[in-house]
């Protein structure tokens, strides 16, 4: 994997634990119809949106943060699993893209 997209996954990566930091920590206060363990969760996004794993991260308190994306229908997902396996869908959308970006010059503020 390149440099540039190691960069986007992570930014990409800041932004969900970002979403994770502000909402609730404890599992059992997300709604019950946005969370399953994580195997069913990823067969559903595979089976139902043909998403694959795009990146992944850790997160706050132990948590995996993944982005799921098909190239083929440009769906994309943010999921957060907890140590316990549970796993919750965070953000979803439509027109993913990869992108290969450079980074700014150094001392660069643009």
């Amino acid at each position: 994997m390149t440099r540039m997209k190691k960069m986007l996954h992570l930014g990409a990566l800041s932004a969900a634990a970002a979403i994770y930091i502000t909402s609730t920590t404890d599992a059992l206060a997300q709604n019950a119809r946005n969370c399953a363990p994580r195997e069913a969760v990823v067969d559903r996004l595979a089976e139902g949106y043909g998403e694959t794993r795009q990146s992944m991260g850790l997160g706050a308190n132990n948590a995996v943060i993944e982005v799921f994306a098909s190239d083929e229908t440009g769906t994309w997902t943010i999921t957060v699993t907890t140590p316990n396996g549970l796993t919750c869908l965070v953000a979803s959308g439509q027109s993913f893209e990869t992108l290969a970006e450079a980074l700014p010059a150094k001392g660069n503020d643009a």
